[in-house]
């Protein structure tokens, strides 16, 4: 006979029990994912529509540049198309023949910079301080510009009102914009040349003080100016103390020191420049040409005495600079 042994039937019960506890876990777990992913997408649907929908508020500025941010209300022109677009105000604060003008075009040459030349060379802004304080507010008034300014010498009011226009800038949150020249001898050739051409008008009858052809820096090189060689120190140190004055009456204010010379040999101090101003990085470039090339022998006539009265003192190396 056949032995057949048939084998344990198990509970059918406790299996069924196995395999639901089983479903209901995955179910549990598969449920609480797909419920946060829903809860940050959310969210972030959320934020993306209050970024889109909101302009860049006061807060994402840095707390310390928000008094050099504006938002202008012009009375001339709707400002509805850039009224969220924030305004820097500036001056170029400089004295004459220091490469003001060429360093103006530059910064002109920036699509978001309107630089408005020299507003005080007109006498009768600058009588007074109230007559400078009102052409101040109406040069940065009307503006949609992101940086709009000026410039401005220090022989046009700066000095004789330094301590009201200091506080007007810390107050309106103007950043000067100070530009020197280091080579005060080069400076003077460039104005007692053009101070001849005023009178002399050797382009045509029309007098320049800045060209844009070779051909017109050719002529306007051609004069040779005398320096009075007894005074030359003695104006020489003069220069020097202007300037340390104005940067000392104006050390308060929000300010960047350049020289022509860096800017003419070194190209990133314009980048510098646009980031003082909180600009849009651009190649900025300029048709001015320069007028008194080469070495300064070339351009003066008593070059002799000067040499010999400059030579083994603080100024000699006037004498050899290209700039």
């Amino acid at each position: 006979d056949t032995l057949i042994i048939k084998p344990s039937k198990k509970s059918p019960l406790l299996l069924r029990m196995v395999i639901l506890v089983f479903a209901m876990v995955c179910g549990v777990y598969i449920y609480s994912i797909c419920l946060k992913q829903l809860s940050i997408h959310t969210k972030t649907k959320l934020l993306n529509i209050q970024l889109i929908g909101r302009p860049c508020p006061d807060d994402c500025i840095k707390l310390s540049e928000i008094p050099y941010v504006h938002y202008p209300k012009p009375e001339t022109f709707s400002r509805a198309e850039c009224k969220h677009n924030p305004v820097q105000f500036f001056a170029i604060v400089s004295m004459q023949r220091s490469g003001s003008g060429w360093f103006e075009t530059l910064l002109n040459s920036h699509v978001n910079v309107s630089s408005n030349g020299e507003i005080f060379s007109v006498k009768d802004r600058r009588n007074n301080i109230s007559s400078i304080i009102q052409t101040l507010d109406k040069c940065f008034k009307n503006q949609c510009s992101a940086a709009v300014g000026f410039k401005w010498m220090l022989n046009q009011g700066l000095m004789e009102h330094h301590k009201e226009i200091a506080e007007y800038f810390n107050r309106k949150g103007v950043s000067a914009i100070f530009l020197f020249r280091r080579n005060l001898l080069r400076r003077m050739v460039s104005l007692l040349a053009n101070s001849y051409d005023q009178y002399a008008k050797l382009l045509n009858g029309t007098h320049k003080s800045h060209v844009h052809t070779p051909e017109e820096a050719d002529i306007l090189s051609k004069y040779k100016p005398s320096i009075n060689s007894t005074a030359l120190i003695t104006q020489l140190k003069d220069m020097e103390v202007i300037t340390a004055k104005a940067l000392e009456y104006f050390n308060s204010t929000r300010h960047i020191i350049l020289y022509y010379e860096d800017l003419i040999m070194n190209r990133t101090k314009l980048k510098d420049v646009q980031e003082f101003l909180k600009l849009p990085q651009m190649v900025l470039s300029s048709r001015q040409i320069k007028i008194h090339k080469g070495p300064l022998s070339d351009h003066i006539k008593n070059w002799e005495d000067v040499n010999k009265t400059l030579a083994a003192t603080a100024y000699e190396s006037f004498l050899h600079a290209d700039y």
